[in-house]
């Protein structure tokens, strides 16, 4: 049996682990402007060209648009499920360098697609397939990275070093939305709405070059290189799905759990708040993408300082106090939108944004901690990917649609409220992993494994 050594990496460096954030972060920057791209452009732009108008009801095409946006989280699961097995056999290095190309051909390719006008329903179609590509990369991207980073922190760090990955989500949205907005400030709407958009799809060429070869510089941890062969050495051991769901359900639930309200809170901020600032209040486009890009500066600022906080207070205590905030976001925010004052409305944005990193700061730790080494890519990537579907993918559908038939925002704050309130079991359900040793994970799981066999 291994001794607990503290996970660090290659070099023993911070040199050597600032490299491997670097690269996990510069690929997840890259595949979050491609996902968040789509989100923005399906209330701004995909619901014109995509789709028939509808004079009779500007909602119509908006969740048309938006049911394709969940097309891409319906494929992320199963993203998850490829890159997870395969990453726990070969390695979350060679996955990443893959998803990441993935990605940026179907992106590219989403800015090649002739419109509605011109070939009807194909148009449609072809957005169909490469959303599913993008949401099937981005799939696998999630996990790998987060891993990435996690299994190569020291124990009592590996809270702040981790969310780093996850701070690169709002940097690749920041991208998206300075594109889109740079797009909309110096072309005309007719030039924006016949091939400027397209421009920020092209784009994705450039910096998947450069997020490709920074993750051709580091190799994966220590700690998955010693696993990788004691798992290829023993028939007792196995990997994947099938393994993770039988031998640790109740860590997939609870991730599963965990994910449910963040990634709702999420999506009404960062998606829904566009439809309802643009198309209920009728704001202009520019103007709210503007703040939208302020708040998202705010967000990359909050993720790594609340993964600090949860190495010190624990993982627990910050996750709750974030999934009790994100409960009171929807009362608060939308009367804070309907003030008309940009900087009311920037504050609304900020706090959900603020809220929301409380819960997914931690989430990278508080997942890698729950599986062992041998399974962690799949386990980490199911609980993760499988919430997406009935969580973000529909959470702009679902606003959208209470919203056109209620005339009112009561009803999108009491959808999340209700969100905050599954979340909250799952953090009451969770055990504390504070700096805890990923070896002793991986000991405890082999100590599992010993136990069953001496019973058969």
């Amino acid at each position: 049996m291994s001794q607990s050594v503290p996970a660090t990496p290659r070099d023993n460096s911070r040199e050597g682990l600032g490299k491997v954030v670097t690269a996990a972060m510069a690929g997840t920057v890259v595949e979050w402007y491609e996902f968040f791209l789509y989100a923005t452009a399906s209330t701004i732009v995909f619901n014109i060209i995509f789709f028939p108008p509808n004079a009779d009801d500007p909602f119509a095409a908006i969740i048309n648009a938006f049911l394709i946006y969940a097309v891409g989280f319906v494929a992320r699961p199963l993203g998850g499920i490829v890159f997870g097995h395969f990453g726990d056999k070969f390695g979350r290095k060679k996955l990443l360098q893959f998803a990441i190309i993935l990605v940026g051909v179907a992106t590219f390719l989403m800015g090649c697609l002739p419109t509605f006008d011109q070939i009807g329903y194909w148009a449609t179609a072809l957005l169909v397939l490469l959303r599913f590509a993008q949401g099937f990369a981005v799939g696998g991207e999630w996990g790998g990275g987060v891993l990435l980073v996690a299994e190569h922190s020291p124990n009592k760090e590996r809270g702040f070093w981790s969310s780093f990955p996850q701070a690169a989500v709002p940097a690749g949205n920041l991208l998206a939305t300075i594109v889109l907005l740079i797009l909309q400030w110096t072309l005309s709407d007719e030039d924006f709405l016949g091939w400027g958009w397209r421009i920020a799809f092209w784009l994705s060429v450039v910096i998947v070059a450069v997020g490709y070869y920074i993750r051709t510089r580091i190799e994966d941890a220590p700690i998955f290189q010693e696993v990788k062969q004691e798992v290829a050495q023993s028939k007792a051991q196995g990997y994947g799905v099938m393994e993770v769901l039988k031998r640790y359900p109740r860590g997939v639930l609870t991730a599963m759990g965990l994910r449910f309200a963040e990634n709702i809170l999420y999506y009404l901020v960062v998606t829904f708040s566009i439809t309802y600032l643009g198309v209920y209040l009728e704001y202009d486009v520019s103007r709210i993408l503007g703040l939208m890009a302020l708040a998202h500066v705010a967000h990359l600022i909050f993720v790594p300082i609340v993964g600090r906080f949860t190495d010190v207070v624990g993982r627990r205590p910050m996750y709750m106090i974030g999934t009790i905030l994100g409960a009171s976001w929807g009362f608060i925010a939308f009367p804070m939108f309907d003030s008309g004052n940009d900087f009311v409305i920037l504050g609304a944005i900020i706090l959900g944004l603020a809220f929301h990193a409380l819960m997914y700061a931690g989430q990278p730790a508080i997942m890698a901690e729950i599986f062992p080494t041998r399974m962690r890519y799949s386990g980490v990537s199911l609980g993760y990917q499988v919430t997406s579907i009935v969580a973000g993918s529909l959470a702009p559908t679902i606003a959208t649609a209470l919203l056109r038939e209620f005339d009112s925002s009561i009803p999108v704050a009491i959808y999340l409220l209700v969100a905050c309130v599954i979340t909250l079991v799952a953090v009451l359900a969770l055990r504390e992993t504070k700096g805890i040793s990923l070896h002793d994970v991986d000991d405890e799981d082999r100590r599992r494994l010993v136990e069953e066999k001496g019973t058969l």
